[in-house]
């Protein structure tokens, strides 16, 4: 297994950042076009494979908290996966929390996210 290497989150690929800029800023239609169509998305303990399902995980996950967002880390693993840490804080359950966003990319597209912390 390759040893992730510490990176300036400003040198992930153009779609992880956009995706990113996406997500926070709940804009599912953008965030969604970075997957593949049968991407797979775990968050929370929750599969979610193939666009409808991912487009599910994008407009309701976390909706039911206030929190703010803020890329604190950046990795590559290698030229196909990435990690991207963001430290959130707002009203749900311990109210701050570093997550793990680990990417897998297949060309220029998101083909499996996993968040976790």
């Amino acid at each position: 297994m390759t040893t992730p290497t510490s990176i300036q989150p400003d040198q992930l690929p153009a779609t992880i950042r956009g995706f990113l800029t996406a997500h926070v800023t709940r804009n599912a239609d953008t965030a969604l076009r970075a997957f593949t169509p049968t991407a797979v998305v775990v968050d929370d303990g929750t599969t979610y494979r193939g666009s409808e399902e991912v487009w599910r995980f994008l407009t309701e996950s976390g909706t039911e908290f206030s929190y703010t967002t803020q890329l604190v880390g950046a990795e590559r693993v290698d030229e196909a996966h990435w990690v991207a840490v963001n430290r959130l804080e707002g009203d749900f359950p311990g109210g701050v929390v570093e997550l793990r966003y680990r990417f897998a990319l297949d060309g220029d597209l998101i083909a499996e996210l996993v968040i976790a912390p």
